[in-house]
């Protein structure tokens, strides 16, 4: 009987290894350009890849990286990571009912490797998904991240100087690439993203605080304005479909 649920283990192993191929190719120019702007940031290469061990988390280790290049605090730091990543909350809960019954070890081991790429797998997998598969999906997507933050930062360092000290630029060009698909399908994105700029660029310009709580600030302010609208605006729609 042990052997059986072993066998079946090791084979839905397999299968969550099958799924997040696609998934570690997909993170391999993303990681290779984290690793190679880590380089250009500052960051020695024990630090790139401890990060990405870590934190495995690709938006909020790019914008670790412009606060890092700010000077910004560590405080700051979790501060907007925590933020940028509190969607998780949402994603686990949802999983949580796909998943299989498990010992409480191995549900806070694979939350971990929750990502939006690997909830996407998982949460469209037919049926149950059982921890084999889900360690499967995260171990291979979890490597490839890992693996491929090494190596930006081993290419990172043979480049010219000239050419690592312009690769910071590029960090800004992936933040608007990331932006503006998104502020394609939803106008609310665009308010957002508008009102935040706004708010930074006002609490920076104007020395209100420093970089780190400017983003940080401006980002729950607009944030909380935006919801507080939408709210607003639906409970005008249910007054009027009542009237």
């Amino acid at each position: 009987m042990a052997d059986y649920a072993l066998g079946k283990e090791s084979s839905e192993f397999k299968k969550g290894i099958q799924a997040g191929i696609s998934i570690g190719i997909g993170y391999f120019p993303i990681a290779l350009t984290f690793g190679l702007l880590a380089k250009t940031s500052g960051l020695t290469i024990y630090e790139t890849v401890l990060m990405s061990l870590i934190v495995f988390a690709g938006a909020s280790q790019y914008i670790s990286l412009s606060l890092i290049t700010f000077g910004t605090g560590i405080f700051e730091i979790i501060l907007t990571t925590f933020i940028v990543n509190i969607r998780h909350f949402l994603m686990s809960t949802s999983l949580n009912e796909k998943c299989e019954d498990d010992h409480i070890i191995n549900k806070l081991l694979y939350s971990f490797g929750i990502t939006d790429e690997t909830f996407s797998v998982v949460s469209t997998k037919e049926g149950t998904a059982t921890s084999g598969f889900i360690f499967g999906v995260i171990s291979i997507s979890y490597l490839s991240w890992v693996f491929f933050s090494g190596v930006g930062h081993l290419i990172g360092a043979s480049l010219p100087k000239t050419l690592q000290e312009s690769m910071g630029v590029a960090l800004y060009a992936m933040f608007i690439g990331l932006l503006v698909p998104t502020m394609k399908k939803s106008l609310k994105v665009i308010f957002l993203a508008s009102l935040a700029a706004v708010f930074n660029s006002i609490f920076t310009i104007g020395h209100i605080m420093a970089q780190g709580w400017a983003i940080v600030s401006a980002t729950l302010l607009s944030a909380i304005l935006i919801e507080m609208a939408e709210m607003m605006k639906t409970r005008k729609s249910g007054v009027k479909h009542e009237g």
